[in-house]
């Protein structure tokens, strides 16, 4: 257990001083190269080792022993509007670096076993040097925000005819750091936590289909001062909530391939709603729909995807306070201000070329074109608009070892 948590700890810091948000929601829709380079499918298609996080079912499909790792350089470009008589301030959090190594092997006919580290999610914005204190910052309050996510996973697969199934324990490491100035700096500092969960997977193989589900379980994480960070904000009424849990998901996914072709389809659902800390702030569960397409011939592969899930968060217009003591008003400015998820479609494009018959590299792009949201918050003066605008790039590059 020591050398995990040392383990988990230096991995989080390779992910570097900044986060970002990860597509769907504040989730990566891939763990590595390949299913990022075809829309994230990786529910219902093999990937080798790179599959172990997403459905540790389809590590059957390595024949002997599959070792990859490399990572994600992600690049969103966030700018917030704090008040229609301000213009757009850019967020500085534009650069995060996410490490993601797979190793995957046959034990014996039936039974396969794997092992890795993901970075999984993140997210963060950055305006500590926007304007001044006159201003809160143009509206942005300085606020820095900075979520990360560590999973480390040990998929364990059983594979007997055409049928595998898998069960897979899940420990992850998160970190979380929130700052702002409203009427003198409030911040938490950094708050670090390790937590259980697992997965579950399974794959059957009919004809030249391959079809697979998966569940992933609610990882509940505790940040100590997060409350602390939010309770300036409800009027007096207090907020006492220091969790904030990685969300449960379920999915189905489908392949089918014909001859150097695969077409694969996946549709997830990711329960937001019913996390901890984002039920908070009225985060909605999303609807995820991958497509992708792969072309593979001796010695090199392309791929192409499209992946689309609706933002989780909109505007509220309820009156009063919620559950968490947090007016509509409140929840519309953390939301934009410092968990802008409103990303929704995103197009990908990757390839692997052979070296040879033991190693390959895997590469991928994906791409989220600019989403815009304004929504209204309040301060003494009365209501007024905010803005965000959200893109993202990422590149991705992987090294496949076979043995």
């Amino acid at each position: 257990m020591k050398k995990s948590i040392k383990l988990a700890v230096v991995a989080a810091l390779a992910l570097g001083s900044t986060s970002a948000f990860a597509t769907n929601g504040s989730n990566l829709i891939g763990a590595g190269a390949k299913a990022r380079g075809m829309g994230g499918v990786d529910i219902g298609v093999s990937h080798g080792a790179e599959s172990a996080l997403a459905n540790g079912a389809l590590i059957t499909s390595v024949e002997g022993t599959e070792i990859s790792f490399g990572g994600t350089l992600f690049m969103p470009d966030v700018s917030y509007k704090g008040n229609p008589q301000f213009d757009y301030e850019d967020s500085a959090a534009d650069m995060s670096v996410i490490p993601e190594v797979s190793i995957a092997t046959k034990l014996t006919e039936n039974f396969y076993i794997g092992v890795g580290m993901w970075g999984t999610a993140g997210m963060g914005t950055d305006y500590r040097d926007i304007g001044t204190a006159a201003t809160y910052g143009n509206g942005t309050m300085n606020m820095v925000t900075n979520l990360q996510l560590m999973q480390f996973a040990v998929p364990l697969a059983y594979k007997i005819s055409s049928l595998s199934l898998s069960v897979t324990p899940v420990l992850q490491y998160g970190s979380l750091d929130i700052n702002y100035d409203y009427s003198g700096t409030v911040g938490m500092g950094v708050a670090q936590d390790l937590a259980f969960g697992y997965n579950l997977g399974l794959s059957y193989e009919v004809a030249n289909f391959t079809i697979g589900a998966m569940y992933k379980s609610q990882i509940d994480m505790e940040y100590k001062g997060f409350d602390k960070t939010v309770e300036p904000f409800t009027g007096g009424l207090g907020y006492t909530n220091n969790e904030l849990s990685t969300p449960s998901e379920i999915g189905l996914g489908v392949s089918y391939a014909m001859g150097e072709h695969t077409f694969a389809i996946d549709y997830k659902n990711i329960a937001w709603s019913n996390a901890k800390g984002y039920e908070d702030f009225e985060w909605e569960d999303q609807d995820v729909f991958a497509l992708g397409y792969e072309y593979k011939t001796n010695g090199w592969a392309a791929r192409v995807g499209y992946n689309y899930a609706s933002s989780p968060i909109s505007e509220q217009t309820y009156s009063g306070v919620n559950s968490a003591n947090l007016a509509s008003t409140t929840v519309n400015m953390f939301n934009l201000l410092g968990f802008p998820a409103v990303t929704e479609s995103h197009y990908t494009v990757g390839g692997t070329y052979e070296f040879s018959k033991q190693t390959s590299l895997d590469l991928a792009l994906a791409y989220a074109p600019e989403a815009t949201e304004t929504f209204t918050t309040a301060n003494a003066s009365g209501s007024y608009d905010i803005s965000v605008k959200h893109s993202q790039t990422s590149l991705s590059a992987q090294v496949n070892f076979k043995f």
